[in-house]
């Protein structure tokens, strides 16, 4: 039968492969839509299973709000290449992606759910068979708390989501900057007590070794290792870390200059690389 170019259209908005593609697929199906549709996913899973042994290290990541700031989430959708990952297609899908992540709390059931007419799951592999390149979800976050904001660091490489324990009129904002530090800054706990035993015991050691290469006596070295440990925490817990935008402020005196009690509940953070 003849193929004309409405049905090419068609499946190319229902799909987003490219022209050609959705010609080929509308051929060998006869025109049945449905089929041309599983032709491309089929081809998807070819491309996938030859490139399952890539790495796919370059991406966007991308972080969403809820619309009365109650909980985010973030996505990286990965890739091989930073030539793909700049495409404006590319980041658009990673965007619609993040929008329908919004009403999932975990990666399984956001993979299993519906976007488009099909699993989450199979629009990556579908992707992947259009673009020649591995195509895969590297990260989901989630949070939810009395008010979330969120910040993407220019590039798309970075995202991060601050919740606070109450939203007031300048929630937004103070919660944009503490998302800029912990973008830039990296927290690997919010505060003192979530510090993993493993890495204080690791922090620890790593202290008596350089005490003993500058000559301290043995016993003195848990003492001055346990001393030192109150500086790994103010450059590593979020609360007690520098502010970025005033270095004579922690985050917590920052916070609490714009509303007295605040806190910071929690926080996620995403990059790439």
């Amino acid at each position: 039968m003849k193929i004309t170019a409405s049905d090419v259209n068609k499946l190319r908005q229902s799909t987003g492969a490219g022209m050609m593609d959705c010609k080929k697929a509308l051929e060998e199906s006869n025109g049945d839509f449905e089929k041309a549709v599983e032709i491309l996913r089929k081809k998807g899973q070819k491309v996938a299973a030859n490139r399952a042994d890539r790495e796919s290290s370059e991406g966007v990541v991308i972080a969403k709000v809820s619309p009365d700031n109650s909980y985010g989430v973030i996505i990286s959708l990965n890739c091989e290449t930073d030539f793909v990952a700049k495409n404006q297609d590319y980041i658009d899908l990673a965007n619609e992606l993040a929008d329908h992540a919004l009403n999932h709390k975990d990666l399984e059931s956001f993979l299993e759910s519906n976007f488009n007419n099909m699993k989450v799951s199979e629009k990556l592999l579908e992707q992947t068979g259009i673009i020649g390149e591995k195509i895969e979800l590297g990260a989901f976050k989630y949070l939810s708390a009395a008010f979330v904001g969120s910040y993407i660091h220019a590039g798309n490489k970075i995202a991060s989501l601050t919740g606070l324990s109450e939203n007031f009129d300048k929630a937004t904002e103070v919660s944009k900057n503490v998302s800029m530090q912990i973008a830039a800054m990296n927290p690997i706990a919010l505060n003192e007590d979530g510090v993993s035993k493993e890495v204080i015991e690791k922090e620890i050691e790593i202290a008596k070794d350089q005490l003993r290469q500058e000559g301290k006596p043995e016993e003195m070295l848990e003492n001055i290792a346990k001393g030192k440990m109150k500086k790994f925490f103010k450059e590593n817990t979020l609360i007690n870390q520098q502010y970025i935008k005033d270095s004579k402020q922690t985050v917590t005196d920052y916070i609490n200059s714009e509303q007295q009690g605040l806190d910071i509940t929690g926080f996620a953070r995403v990059s790439l690389g």
